[in-house]
């Protein structure tokens, strides 16, 4: 039987101009959200009604390496995201959406234990917290993952609707925030909605701590002259989508009447299937890099090919370590 609270009904004082929080807001894909943001120059209210952008604020652990010359508009503050002082002090009206961005990723999660907890869940519900303050109900857009399904038990094709089977620490916290936005959003204290993230491709700058880092270092690297290792086999499976791509569809996520999404807020972005030796042999990555084979060829068979929603696109002991290098 399903149990659902009544809707926190929204009164229409929060027809006003919106202000937008954005946490991992001084990270790249946080900061491309908030330069689509600027320019599309409105979002729909609690109260229902597109109304325009007012102010951005950009919350994140640390400021960007370099200094962005952002409209005085865009407020960043920096600090720790499970902070609920911190949220409660930004998200402190009710004309007010969230971008909750803000992540220890895969592989830096399965490092630390303990501080993926403290960001990815902690932080999850210092966001929560803050949005349940406000009497408005305010739209929240959870960037969740793909590593919320995993292992033996995933089928081949996943959908929206498919069981969460996580075999990560990263993946499992994002499946307990998805959870929770349900939750919350069910007893009307959110209008919450999560994205499920494929690999965004092209990150710009050095790899990151994310088991996927290398689908972006296999094109980018060579694109700037340098060499990039390929830790996994050709054959390997990995979901990708520009990162463009998946700003749009995080905005557009959020102007869905959440009416329409019904009790489970979570939904697969697309992307495309394709495999590290499929990247390689594109027209733009065979014009700008060739391979150099390791010395010694592994005697054992590639992996078979990734599937969507089960892919593993992390480094494997067997694995071997191809070098890409530029043909400039």
């Amino acid at each position: 039987m399903q149990v659902r609270a009544p809707a926190r009904k929204v009164s229409r004082r929060y027809d006003a101009a919106v202000r937008v929080v954005i946490t991992g807001g001084t990270g790249f894909l946080g900061s491309v959200l908030a330069r689509r943001l600027l320019e599309r120059g409105s979002l729909t209210s609690p109260a229902g009604s597109r109304q325009p952008v007012e102010e951005i604020v950009l919350v994140d652990a640390a400021a960007p390496a370099a200094p962005t010359a952002w409209p005085a508009s865009v407020t960043t503050v920096i600090g720790d995201v499970a902070d609920r002082g911190l949220l409660s002090s930004v998200v402190d009206r009710d004309d007010v959406s969230v971008f909750h961005l803000a992540s220890v990723v895969s592989a830096g999660a399965e490092a630390d234990f303990d501080g993926a907890l403290r960001v990815n869940l902690d932080g999850c519900l210092a966001v929560l917290e803050a949005c349940r303050a406000r009497e408005s109900a305010p739209r929240v857009v959870f960037t969740s993952s793909i590593a919320a399904f995993g292992g033996a038990a995933v089928r081949s094709v996943v959908s929206d609707s498919s069981k969460l089977t996580p075999e990560t620490t990263y993946g499992t916290t994002k499946a307990i925030c998805e959870l929770l936005v349900n939750d919350y959003t069910r007893k009307g204290f959110i209008d919450g909605r999560s994205a499920r993230l494929p690999t965004v491709v092209v990150r710009p700058g050095r790899p990151n701590a994310a088991a996927s880092s290398w689908v972006s270092g296999i094109l980018r690297e060579p694109l700037n002259g340098e060499a990039s290792t390929l830790p996994v086999e050709a054959a390997t499976g990995v979901p990708i989508s520009g990162y463009r791509t998946i700003v749009e569809n995080l905005v557009r996520l959020h102007e869905l009447d959440g009416a329409a999404l019904g009790s489970d807020r979570a939904l697969n972005l697309p992307a495309l299937n394709v495999t590290a030796g499929g990247m390689l042999e594109s027209p733009l990555t065979g014009r700008w890099a060739r391979l150099r084979s390791p010395p010694t060829r592994p005697s054992s068979p590639s992996s078979p090919a990734g599937r969507s929603g089960r892919t593993s696109s992390a480094p494997s002991a067997s694995a071997s370590r191809w070098t890409l290098t530029s043909r400039r």
